[in-house]
């Protein structure tokens, strides 16, 4: 090693000229200084330039800072896809606050939750979810705590019941700001910008927080992994309280995107905005694009050009995969969590998959992947060790995640935190394996093992058998107790419309069909023991709620 002094150090040192932390806000910017007339944002008979929603954005930012909003402050919002949430990813950070996207399907209780640990001081609620609202408002009352200050948001597009809560409206807020307000650039890179609580299935919801850094590059990593084109017509099918859209609201002005807004996800409305606007790209869970397969051919009418769909969820099963490909319509599949800003790892495909047999196709695009471009390393070690598995596509281990497109940590929640980083890694609590390509293939979740006899079955291995029958629109399979085995599998299903028995008899008989395809598919002590038609439990962002299903059993033990 040299002794004498770096030349390269000396006299060579940030300013700012050299130096500027990054920040997603400065690609709104670019999109309005660059593409100021082109259209931004699409909402019923709405139509929204770049240089219109930098206006908007700076005029939330000045009344918010008006209303003495600042470095610190968390603004929280429950909003569907719309405008105004949009406008919120841009407006509540150039306010110097961090924004704090609210679950809209929560109960009032996990709001109440929500809104007292990160301390909100400013609640932006939609009509439509202003009853929960108000419930969590009144528990914040009636416990002594302190209550945001309200503003109200009246869709126009919205036709259904709601209240107003407060005495600001929006457009009302909107009007008073200064449309020039110089926006409060992060002073670092590493300071905060989005708060996101995790589901809490098993106890109180974490608050995960994500900083100026990661959300500008995994907005930038979009455009990398999913080869973004300029100027896309993106449908917001996912939900943007979910990981911030999966960091979508800045990878629009990355590209000059045209943002096409959706308050709810229905297969008819999805085709005919598709159709109209000619929409080109847009993302959703496994269930989403199950909806989309499982349509009437005559909703996609029409739909004669390339439309490109983002995937994400513990595992689309390969009949999504294959179902898609019949579509026409070509999916990425992604993989992600709300720890790193949603998807940071991507199937990234090879030329020469496409001239493979098709069930060879969705078995390579069936995996996650390998990480972003613009993430650190992903992949499939050993939970004592630490040391990367083989790469045999048998070995199971924990996924892990290094980078800059990580979380900074749990708020108010050291231990948390410590746990999660642990060795020098974000622990997703995801099971899988590594191949021989180093491309992560999940299992399933730790809690969702089955052990069986002392042998592990994947709940995602015998759902992806039950997703070929053509009966299954939906299936989950958790583990019951078992005397002899330990645990056994039983299946929740929820059928196709069109494949619904008519009577208890031929309910009956369907089960037994689908256990026997069961048998044809998969090692018959995966099997599931028993398997049950219902609706299933879904969130919001279209997962199955397995822990609820788990907890029918027990309850249904319990009783017994």
């Amino acid at each position: 090693m040299p002794t004498h002094p770096n030349p390269y150090r000396q006299g060579l040192d940030r300013n700012p000229a050299n130096h500027v932390p990054l920040t997603p806000l400065s690609l709104l910017d670019w999109a309005a200084d660059v593409y100021p007339e082109r259209c931004a944002v699409i909402h019923g008979k709405l139509r929204m330039s770049w240089a219109q929603l930098r206006s908007r954005s700076r005029r939330l930012a000045a009344s918010l800072a008006g209303l003495d909003i600042g470095d610190g402050d968390t603004v929280a919002v429950m909003l569907p896809n719309t405008p105004p949430m949009i406008e919120a990813h841009y407006g509540v950070p150039m306010s110097g606050a961090v924004l704090h996207c609210i679950n809209t399907r929560l109960d009032a209780a996990t709001v109440a939750f929500v809104l007292e640990h990160s301390d909100s001081k400013v609640l932006i609620v939609d009509r439509e979810f202003s009853i929960t609202a108000r419930d969590a408002i009144e528990n914040l009352k009636a416990a002594g705590k302190r209550v945001p200050q309200i503003i109200d948001v009246d869709d126009p597009e919205f036709e259904g019941p709601g209240e107003r809560l407060g005495s600001t409206d929006y457009e009302a807020l909107l009007a008073g700001g200064d449309p020039s307000f110089e926006p409060r650039m992060p002073a670092d890179e590493w300071d905060a910008i989005g708060l996101n609580y995790t589901s809490g299935t098993t106890g109180n919801p974490k608050g995960v927080v994500v900083h100026h850094r990661g959300a500008y590059l995994n907005a930038v990593g979009n455009v990398l992994a999913w080869s973004l084109p300029r100027h896309p017509t993106y449908l917001w099918t996912l939900p943007m309280f979910h990981c911030n859209g999966w960091c979508f609201p800045w990878t629009l002005a990355a590209v000059a995107g045209t943002n096409v807004c959706l308050r709810r996800v229905d297969p008819e409305l999805i085709f005919s905005l598709i159709r109209e606007h000619r929409v080109s790209h847009y993302c959703g869970a496994p269930i989403v694009h199950s909806m989309l397969i499982s349509a009437p051919a005559s909703l996609r009418a029409g739909i004669d050009w390339p439309v490109k769909a983002m995937v994400a969820g513990a595992a689309p099963p390969a009949a999504m995969i294959e179902g898609m490909a019949r579509l026409g319509f070509d999916v990425t599949h992604v993989y992600g969590l709300t720890e790193v800003y949603g998807p940071a790892a991507a199937c990234a495909k090879h030329e020469h998959w496409a001239s493979l047999p098709l069930a060879e196709q969705v078995e390579l695009n069936g995996r996650q992947g390998m990480r972003y471009q613009l993430q650190q390393g992903c992949t499939v070690v050993d939970p004592q060790t630490l040391l990367e598995v083989p790469r045999d596509g048998e070995t199971m281990g924990e996924v892990v995640f290094r980078g800059n497109v990580v979380m900074k940590g749990y708020l108010k929640n050291p231990a948390a935190t410590t746990e999660a980083f642990a060795g020098g890694w974000f622990h997703t609590g995801d099971l899988g394996v590594l191949h021989a390509d180093g491309y992560v293939k999940l299992k399933d979740r730790a809690k969702d093992i089955i052990i069986s006899g002392g042998e592990n079955i994947s709940s995602i291995e015998v759902e992806d058998a039950l997703y070929k029958h053509p009966a299954v629109m939906a299936a989950a399979v958790v583990a019951r107790p078992d005397e002899k085995w330990g645990e056994t599998p039983i299946a929740f299903v929820e059928l196709r419309v069109d494949h619904r028995p008519a009577d208890a008899a031929a309910e009956a008989a369907l089960a037994q069909v689908i256990m026997e395809h069961c048998r044809a598919h998969l090692a018959r002590f995966k099997c599931p023991r028993e398997v049950r038609f219902t609706e299933l439990p879904k969130t919001s962002t279209g997962k199955i709620q397995k822990h609820l299903l788990r907890a029918e059993l027990k309850s249904a033990s319990a009783i017994g």
